[in-house]
């Protein structure tokens, strides 16, 4: 499709909605660039129109931040994204804060520490649940909504599916059926490698205003595929046993969760030397007795997730997420009660997994292409509203079919009271955003069975300085301290439901790192929160040095790989990203990168030469090779 092409659609649009376009754009992987870049572009060249942009995850190839970086990357990008992938023109505009002063992008989730000091986002940022972004939109006039969607031929014509995105867009579709003078158009541009989904995502073809047919020549986006630390896995592993059989999943992105889903497959599969990690009492034993277990998953689990991500997949193929639920009150009591098998015919019928929004990597994007016929309308898709709540559909149903539910999080930091910080710092720089998070706490508390687990990793290092990620208090919370629950670190369980405030105080300390356990209780004693005579006991004295041990079982079994579901990364340039880390680390710690400097590593011509840095030239590339060549070699 030629630039024109594009440019007569804009023409059209603005025909039709005039000069004030409401633009609203589908998180993540639902967004067709170069239909998005027209409307930005004509609106850079005339003034006269006004572009409010509204979205969330706007994806583009990662960018540098040093020469060092830049080195790596630039081979890796071409590699991954390819040559002429079409980056969103808004986005880069937002990210060096150049946009125009007749276009405003209003987001309410941004990748992960984007835009931290970037004015421009901060100030535009709209904090939402992400069950509530439909009605923002249509508060805000919303007049147009750009979405890739998938197609398939079928005897009666063709069949289209929202595919990777029906979480707003169905949701909007309904508020605006509310609202009749709000008039909306909806476009969407088929996209040939988007996976053809099920469920609700499935709509007809009157549900466009106009269906643009070309190929729109966007590759689609692969999040490239995260490392997993020893920290993570000890989190995942724990969190790993408080998931029941029978019961229900939902997980977010990152390598937390590449740890949990990794520690649920070693508990399907390779169960002794699984055990073999809780030999030695942790923390929050009694609760796994209670709502989880170490045994291997007989029934299974059925995922119903905002996100349906790559873990699902695995879990899939691992024989875990294999749990029916039917859409019938008396099959899924049925189900429960596991006597689906008196009604004929059921059994094999039932839905695996219920999201909202799909992203992952081009792995998980081939095989939801090629899921047989019989396969792919078991993972469904549906509104963000229909799944990240229970009221407003069939909350009857609902909970019968999330049983034994445990919604599974991350999270940044938590008071010693249990109030989780997951999107935002002190100062009101947002990291991220809530999305569906509070959603899910708050159905976890309004479900018998359901838990909220939050995982969290016991300590950060920031600017070389490390910090915990337990703290007395914070001055802004993502979820309050009265929906608190289940909190996993490194070092255990903290089961705060239902506990008063000194249970909960003693319960984090007793999962904190050691090197801020006694600041903690000093800090509540102090407060008059915690009893003065109380100690830490001695089996939580929690150093990281214990956490290698523990994997001990699983490593001497071949696993805990770094990368434990494949790298999108060569084994050389996984290697370069653990010495690039390593020396990002360095660049606060100034006597510590000379000594760097000064003790250099042995000759790397492999790695070199990947970086470009084989004859180095000048002083300043010379300088980058002794470094690097340091770095690998405390990585290797």
């Amino acid at each position: 499709m030629s630039n024109n092409d594009y440019a007569d659609i804009v023409d059209q649009v603005l025909a039709q909605i005039g000069n004030h376009v409401v633009l609203g754009l589908p998180l993540g992987l639902g967004k067709p660039n170069r239909l998005i870049n027209a409307f930005y572009h004509r609106a850079c060249q005339d003034n006269s129109i006004r572009l409010d942009i509204f979205t969330a995850l706007s994806l583009n190839p990662p960018k540098a931040g040093s020469e060092l970086e830049q080195r790596f990357l630039q081979p890796f990008v071409k590699r991954h994204f390819g040559e002429d992938y079409p980056r969103l023109a808004y986005a880069d505009a937002l990210a060096s804060q150049q946009l125009p002063a007749n276009i405003t992008v209003t987001e309410f989730y941004f990748q992960s520490g984007s835009m931290l000091g970037n004015a421009d986002a901060q100030r535009h940022y709209v904090s939402s649940n992400y069950t509530h972004v439909a009605r923002d939109l249509a508060d805000r006039g919303v007049n147009l909504i750009l979405q890739l969607v998938a197609r398939r031929a079928t005897e009666s014509g063709w069949q289209y599916s929202l595919s990777s995105n029906p979480d707003v867009t169905l949701d909007l579709a309904e508020e605006l059926r509310h609202r009749p003078d709000r008039k909306c158009l909806i476009l969407a541009q088929v996209h040939p490698d988007l996976p053809f989904m099920a469920g609700d995502a499935l709509v007809g073809e009157d549900f466009f205003h106009q269906i643009i047919n070309d190929d729109p020549q966007q590759p689609l986006f692969a999040l490239p595929r995260s490392p997993v630390t020893t920290q993570d896995y000890c989190v995942g592993m724990n969190a790993s046993a408080l998931v029941a059989d029978g019961g229900t999943l939902q997980i977010g992105i990152g390598s937390l969760s590449d740890a949990l889903v990794y520690s649920l497959i070693q508990r399907q599969q390779n169960n002794e030397a699984y055990r073999g990690y809780f030999n030695q009492a942790l923390p929050g034993q009694a609760l796994v007795n209670a709502i989880g277990g170490h045994d291997s998953f007989d029934t299974g689990l059925y995922g119903a997730s905002e996100m349906f991500l790559d873990g699902f997949m695995h879990l899939h193929e691992a024989g875990i997420l294999k749990r029916e639920v039917f859409d019938d009150e008396r099959l899924q009591s049925l189900a429960n009660a596991g006597r689906i098998a008196e009604h004929a015919g059921a059994q094999g019928k039932g839905a695996l997994l219920d999201a909202a929004f799909f992203l992952g990597s081009e792995d998980f994007y081939r095989w939801l292409r090629q899921l047989t016929e019989a396969q792919w309308p078991r993972f469904r898709m549906s509104s963000v509203g229909r799944i990240n709540q229970l009221y407003g559909g069939n909350p009857t149903l609902e909970k019968l079919q999330r049983q034994k539910a445990r919604f599974i999080n991350t999270c940044m930091m938590v008071s010693l009271t249990g109030a989780a910080t997951s999107d935002g710092l002190k100062d009101h720089q947002l990291v991220s955003g809530v999305g569906g998070q509070y959603n899910f706490v708050a159905m976890a508390h309004a479900m018998r069975g359901g838990r909220s687990i939050l995982l969290l990793r016991s300590t950060r290092e920031s600017g070389g300085k490390l910090t915990s990620g337990i703290v007395w208090e914070y001055p802004h919370c993502t979820i309050p301290r009265h929906l608190r629950d289940i909190v996993v670190t490194e070092y255990g369980i903290a089961d705060l439901r239902g506990a008063t405030d000194e249970e909960c105080i003693k319960a984090l300390i007793c999962i904190s790192d050691g090197r801020f356990q006694q600041k903690l209780r000093t800090k509540a004693v102090a407060a008059g929160k915690l009893d003065a005579n109380w100690t830490i006991p001695a089996a939580a004295a929690n150093t990281p040095a214990s956490l290698g041990a523990r994997l001990n079982t699983l490593r001497l079994t071949g696993n805990l790989p770094r990368y434990p579901f494949g790298s999108d990364f060569t084994e050389l340039e996984q290697q370069l990203v653990a010495a690039l880390q390593r020396l990002r680390r360095l660049k606060h710690l100034k006597l510590q990168a000379l000594g760097a400097l000064l003790c250099g590593g042995p000759d790397a011509p492999e790695a070199l030469s990947r970086m470009g840095l084989a004859q180095p030239k000048g002083l300043r590339q010379r300088i980058y090779a002794r470094l690097l060549r340091w770095a690998l070699a405390q990585v290797m």
